[in-house]
């Protein structure tokens, strides 16, 4: 299998330790009560960029040589990838040119332009917008800076991992949001390089989970991208897959997916029990455990990956939760 060993998750973190910040891990007294035993919520949310992905772009720019950092850099995104490497290009001066599909929410790339980045929008699936940074790879000789498959994004992103073990020593389940698998394998590797006996659980949504499909046929395929309040975890995780897929094949010890209404209820969850706002990729955690579909054995961790949600799609969500319950 090839992996990413866990001393690159180290030399990651020495690497991007000015550049990003090392979120806390909080104990939840809600979720611990409702369930019986210690749960733990780490709040990467709170990251500069909204979420976790700017550890991995962060470690991928940084690593870049001189003559490599002149040339640019160009990746295809479902949002947050992109932001994070808009934010990590600017701090070194890089170029930064970022493609997506029709399908990303408009907050996430108007805030993608602030940050400087150019931006194309193509198609209507992370697989097309895919096409266009390959071609401006090609075309213009920009550096690929891809979203998960990648090393040094999955050492970056398994930062996450090293900081959480070291916060619950005795952690025993891990879950961690599943799309393209930078985030799961990054996580596990690091998770399981220090707590071999830790569980390690991929979640994603019903809708369009490529990496879940994947996993279920023994190889990477292509799944219609679908509208999802998870809109982070859409997209599929190339037919050519290096890294990723056997990584989470060998590392997770399962995979749930959830339905739009549980992981609303987690977005809910988070806002009126955790005092946190997140968007749907971001309470899926929360939400596979109100859901029923993990049951936790020994103290566990969930990520809360990114805040980057629309605050009227948020403002909905919630309040229409609160309407259905006076209605009831």
């Amino acid at each position: 299998m090839q992996t990413v060993p866990l001393h690159d998750i180290e030399a990651a973190r020495q690497r991007i330790a000015a550049r990003i910040v090392a979120t806390p891990t909080v104990f939840s007294v809600s979720l611990s009560e409702r369930f019986g035993l210690p749960v733990h919520l780490k709040l990467e949310q709170r990251q500069t960029t909204g979420s976790f992905k700017l550890r991995g772009a962060s470690n991928a720019v940084a690593s870049l040589n001189a003559e490599d950092k002149a040339r640019g850099v160009v990746a295809a995104s479902t949002g947050n990838h992109g932001r994070a490497l808009a934010h990590a290009a600017r701090l070194e001066g890089v170029r930064a040119v970022i493609c997506m599909s029709k399908l990303v929410p408009a907050n996430k790339v108007e805030e993608i332009r602030r940050l400087g980045a150019e931006i194309r929008i193509v198609g209507d699936s992370q697989d097309d917008a895919q096409v266009e940074a390959e071609r401006l790879a090609a075309d213009e000789g920009l550096v690929m800076v891809p979203p998960f498959d990648d090393p040094a994004i999955i050492a970056g992103q398994g930062t996450l991992g090293l900081e959480m073990v070291e916060a619950v020593p005795d952690v025993a389940t891990v879950l961690v949001q599943l799309s393209g698998g930078g985030l799961a394998s990054g996580v596990a590797a690091a998770v399981k390089g220090l707590k071999p006996s830790a569980k390690v659980i991929g979640i994603s949504m019903e809708r369009g989970a490529a990496m879940k499909a994947s996993l279920d046929a023994g190889h990477p395929v292509q799944v219609e991208e679908l509208p999802t309040l998870a809109d982070s975890l859409g997209g599929g995780i190339g037919l050519d897959n290096r890294l990723t897929f056997a990584m989470c094949r060998d590392l997770l010890d399962d995979v749930v997916l959830l339905s739009e209404e549980e992981i609303a209820a987690g977005i809910v969850h988070a806002y009126r029990q955790e005092r946190e706002i997140v968007e749907g990729a971001g309470a899926v955690g929360i939400a596979a455990l109100l859901a029923g579909k993990v049951e936790p054995a020994g103290p566990t961790i969930l990520i809360l990956s990114g805040r980057n949600i629309d605050m009227g799609l948020h403002r909905d969500i919630v309040c229409g939760s609160a309407k259905k319950e006076r209605a009831a």
